[in-house]
């Protein structure tokens, strides 16, 4: 099968060369060509040329689109969600727009434990349900490769039911799925005066079953101030990586209590949030390949201080650009929205933040090898938007510029 987009207006091909991200001024430069054309055999990306190159190459039954007012990009790569989950939690944004903190609505009860109670009452069926039609959403709206965390089940059952839940969309839905395991999000009602006894759960009992049952590809903590220490994390993530699970891990939200160092230690794929990271941290990621998942909604959500992009992206380390679509601290996951906050309230280009959302972001999940640029050999994931740059995404924002919906090669449509 051979399909062929003609004579791209202008083609934004994030090129890697073969590396596996983009850091410093390297996140500058996000590969633009004018009218182009790409050829896409199968589910892969063959060719990159003139129009008049491909016409000798094309099957009888090849399938050709005039692309020749459109933009195109790599799909989005949104490395960090919690998106299967029950419930929602307005309430507490009302309580926020009178002037109460994440942290203090946590304390009386709410936070990520309320999504927890609605979540485990919830069938595997009805959590299918409800994130089938996010993906469909977020496909529209430009992400083709998405990161699922578990973490609001925190007990056996619910949490192997999240993350069966994860798997199954991953071979139903056309979108690609990456699980990850997160039972060290939050102590669960029933340990708040055991939590040795809650991580030796997730270390002798939780890890291994999922590790045997390849449930999930990455072990994920967070290491927060009254959540689990760096000293923890780091015991939660060993126990995971000698299972085979890949670290990654929240760090310095709120507070810096030493989790990024352990993150770089372990040189996990990634470390994310970082609003608040220190000296230490940032030279810690100075040493290793892990890339800094930043989440721009977070703070635009919470009225929190956004990350250092600028200091992390100057001092040449890989930055990636997540929404961190979750019930309580950013309801939102559209990956235009969080470039254009990026851009506004982090100091990022729009380049950067292109570089950020698609080959940096799937640097942060270990696929950058097959996604997240538009390179001969790649995974054919391609998106065809209706404006005059590609600028114009984070600059006119609130709205869905998406017109074509190349996943893997195919062409989708969408009622």
């Amino acid at each position: 099968m051979q399909l062929l987009l003609r004579n791209i207006r202008q083609l934004v091909t994030v090129r890697s060369d073969g590396k596996p991200f983009l850091a410093g001024k390297e996140m500058r430069d996000p590969g633009i060509l004018e009218r182009v054309s790409v050829l896409i055999e199968g589910d892969t990306i063959s060719a990159i040329g003139p129009a008049a190159s491909f016409d000798q190459s094309l099957g009888d039954d090849a399938t050709v689109l005039d692309a020749s007012t459109y933009v195109a990009l790599p799909g989005f790569v949104d490395s960090h969600t919690h998106m299967v989950f029950a419930g929602s939690r307005e309430n507490e944004f009302a309580m926020r727009a009178k002037g109460k903190t994440y942290r203090e609505i946590a304390a009386g009860g709410g936070g990520i434990l309320s999504t927890v109670k609605a979540t485990r009452s919830a069938s595997k069926k009805e959590l299918k349900k409800l994130a089938s039609k996010r993906l469909d959403a977020m496909m529209k709206h430009g992400t083709t490769t998405v990161e699922i965390k578990s973490g609001y089940g925190l007990d056996e059952e619910s949490e192997i039911k999240m993350l069966e839940a994860i798997n199954e969309l991953a071979e139903e839905h056309f979108m690609t799925i990456m699980p990850t395991f997160l039972g060290a999000h939050a102590l669960p009602p029933e340990f708040v005066h055991n939590r040795q006894a809650y991580i030796d759960l997730l270390c002798e009992r939780m890890l291994p079953y999922i590790a045997k049952r390849k449930l999930a590809r990455f072990c994920d903590v967070f290491c927060e101030e009254n959540y689990f220490t760096a000293q923890e994390a780091a015991h939660i993530l060993e126990k995971g990586l000698a299972l085979g699970l890949k670290p990654k891990l929240h760090a310095d939200e709120f507070k810096s209590i030493g989790g990024t160092p352990v993150a770089a230690a372990l040189q996990a794929v990634s470390v994310d949030h970082l609003e608040h990271v220190d000296e230490a941290g940032l030279q810690s990621l100075l040493k290793g390949n892990t890339v800094a998942v930043l989440l721009p909604g977070v703070s635009f959500f919470l009225r929190n201080p956004y990350a250092p992009a600028r200091r992390l992206i100057d001092a040449g380390i890989p930055v990636a650009i997540a929404s961190d679509f979750n019930p309580g601290s950013c309801m939102a996951f559209s990956m235009p929205l969080m470039m254009t906050i990026a851009c506004t309230q982090m100091g990022m280009t729009p380049e950067e933040a292109i570089v950020a959302t698609t080959l940096n972001g799937a640097a942060a999940l270990g696929v950058s090898d097959t996604l997240g640029s538009i390179e001969v050999g790649k995974q054919a994931d391609i998106m065809l938007y209706d404006v005059p740059n590609y600028r114009f995404l984070a600059y006119h924002f609130g709205v869905n510029h998406v017109a074509k919906v190349i996943k893997r090669g195919v062409l989708l449509e969408f009622p």
